[in-house]
């Protein structure tokens, strides 16, 4: 087949990937200059297959409500006219049960499982580094309720296949000995050996250059404009490039025989004309890149903050600390009030934890919108509308956990193959055929 995939972060290079490694032609669009250049540029680096557990839980609404005034939270709720933003809110509210979290858990870890096989497969087919680090993820706890919380919850994830050890404090200064200095102030930890970090940014475009080597076509720079639909199917659709040195800088219509929808937070704008409606609202995250300045002192597992709700993760000479949400509609400014006390805040919590490692002076900071479902679960299948097209969007935090496995699930089944996990694949008439199962290297 012809197939185009809108959007080039990681969820669509990696649907790219596998598309071109099942023999179709492949064309991908982005508006940016490159590939993974907003959700997937600065996340917080983590593979977090064993720590995917949803925000909706039975505690969730209590959060919210109790973080609804502090700029600094982890969690920002802020109301707006919005209709989407008050239907996404009141389908959260329905996952508020120990059920429905449960539920929700084992499609996840699921998903989570498949993909972690498939991006070490793809690593060691393709050797692509991206300052990736296996010393597995380590949460701590600041107080004696947290932890007792977070013991119960990795009990729960044991069940589901996880592997998540529970720790004491001496413990957890043995798994990451740099947390020392701020030893006394924590209460234990859980840790999962299997999980890593890497940069999920130097990946994907590492990743796309090969797919431009294996005869991809990349339209960088192009705004995805509308969809041309009729009789049930896509008929092209219509994109407009930046430079007037293409088609004079008039929009024109990309034809195929399959599309793709990756647009993460935007795929449900570009989906609502045909009457596609996904319950898919952006999550504005933070985060702060750090120059170390005493490398040897810094962390190299990547940890979880239980108080502040981050993620610290080594890369090289520097440090990426990131995490809060903010259901603020599409708004990716920096330069606001709330924006600003946010950013500060991680910077401030890394200097509490390690104080003088890193150079706090001169932070790069960055936001970016992630696409989030009321269950955490991403959309994967085709779309109820029309019959060639296809979603792979609404990852949430986790898109760089479940990239590869998302781009090779929708492969399989543009393919007309079921892949091999246990997974609500969105959609209508999805194969039942099982694909065979990948080796794992």
């Amino acid at each position: 087949m012809r197939v185009v995939v809108l959007g080039a972060g990681i969820i669509g290079v990696s649907t790219a990937w596998y598309l071109l490694e099942q023999g179709h032609e492949v064309t991908v669009v982005d508006r940016q200059a490159d590939a993974a250049l907003e959700t997937s540029f600065a996340n917080g680096a983590q593979i977090s297959v064993s720590f995917c557990e949803p925000w909706a839980n039975a505690g969730a609404p209590f959060k919210v409500a109790k973080w609804l005034l502090r700029d600094d939270s982890p969690l920002l709720f802020r109301p707006r006219l919005d209709p989407a933003q008050w239907r996404w809110g009141l389908s959260f509210l329905t996952q508020c049960t120990s059920a429905a979290f449960e539920r929700n858990v084992q499609q996840l870890v699921a998903l989570g499982a498949y993909s972690h096989a498939s991006l070490k497969s793809l690593v060691a087919q393709t050797g692509i580094e991206y300052e990736r680090l296996e010393r597995g993820i380590l949460h701590f706890f600041s107080s004696q309720a947290d932890f007792d919380a977070g013991a119960a919850g990795a009990e729960l994830m044991r069940r589901h296949g996880v592997d998540r050890r529970v720790l004491g404090r001496d413990e957890v200064l043995k798994v990451e000995p740099a947390l020392a200095s701020f030893g006394s102030n924590i209460f234990g930890g859980t840790f999962t050996p299997s999980d890593e970090s890497g940069d999920a940014k130097v990946f994907t475009q590492k990743l796309a250059r090969l797919c431009a080597e294996r005869g991809a076509t990349f339209l960088y720079g192009h705004d995805v404009l509308s969809l041309q639909h009729s009789s049930g199917r896509i008929d092209g659709v219509t994109v407009a490039p930046h430079s007037p040195a293409v088609n004079g800088g008039r929009s024109y219509t990309l034809q195929a025989d399959a599309f793709v929808a990756a647009m993460a937070s935007y795929t449900p704008a570009l989906l609502k004309p045909l009457g596609e409606y996904l319950a898919i609202y952006p999550a504005k995250g933070y985060s702060a890149t750090l120059r170390l300045k005493k490398p040897e002192a810094a962390s190299v597992v990547s940890l979880l903050d239980d108080t502040r709700k981050i993620a610290i993760s080594r890369l090289g000479d520097h440090v990426r600390i990131a995490g809060t949400a903010e259901l603020n509609g599409i708004d990716t400014r920096l330069d606001t009030p709330t924006a600003r006390v946010r950013c500060e805040a991680l910077v401030r919590r890394y200097e509490e934890l390690f104080p003088g490692v890193a150079d706090t002076s001169e932070p790069n900071y960055w936001t970016g919108l992630r696409p989030s479902t009321p269950t955490n679960i991403p959309y994967i299948g085709r779309s109820t509308k029309a019959a060639n097209l296809w979603i792979n969007a609404g990852h949430g935090t986790l898109g760089w956990t479940h990239g590869a496995g998302s781009g090779r699930a929708l492969a399989e089944l543009m393919n007309g193959q079921r892949p091999e996990l246990e997974f609500g694949f969105y959609g209508r008439a999805l194969p039942t055929q099982r694909s065979p199962q990948m080796a794992v290297a």
